[in-house]
């Protein structure tokens, strides 16, 4: 695998509210918001100046994430783009790593997704995504 660039850093927070307080707090700005069926979660990007990368605030409606850190939330994973995240995932399965999904799914319309399960990556969730569209900005 070549080396990947730093996509974005997802952090867990348990209402809307929170995410738009922390957002106000901290001066960020709303680059484009989205929901990801496959894991019931609203989703908010922040802007990235100066070719930094963004903060993915995820918002769970229902399911796993609503119980991450006993509801509080907080730093969930660190994200990785790649140019194609089958190929990633057969890479990391042929070295006997697990995913946590079969195949890539939909995060929001513009990008598709897959997470090295932590117990094979040092305890860290390790996303790798995929850009197949444009971003939809709000």
């Amino acid at each position: 695998m070549k080396p990947m660039r730093m996509h974005h850093v997802g952090i867990v927070l348990p209402t809307l509210e929170k995410a738009h307080s922390y957002i106000d707090k901290m001066g960020l700005e709303i680059d484009y918001t989205g929901y990801v069926e496959a894991y019931q979660a609203d989703l908010i990007f922040t802007k990235y100046p100066d070719n930094s990368s963004p903060i993915e605030f995820i918002i769970p409606r229902a399911g796993v994430l609503k119980e991450y850190n006993k509801g509080k939330g907080g730093i969930a994973h660190l994200a990785f783009e790649v140019e194609d995240v089958e190929a990633v995932r057969k890479e990391m399965e042929e070295k006997g790593l697990e995913m946590l999904e079969k195949k890539a799914v939909t995060g929001t319309d513009d990008i598709i997704v897959n997470f090295m399960r932590p117990k094979f990556s040092e305890g860290i969730l390790t996303e790798f995504v995929q850009t197949v569209a444009p971003i939809k900005r709000d």
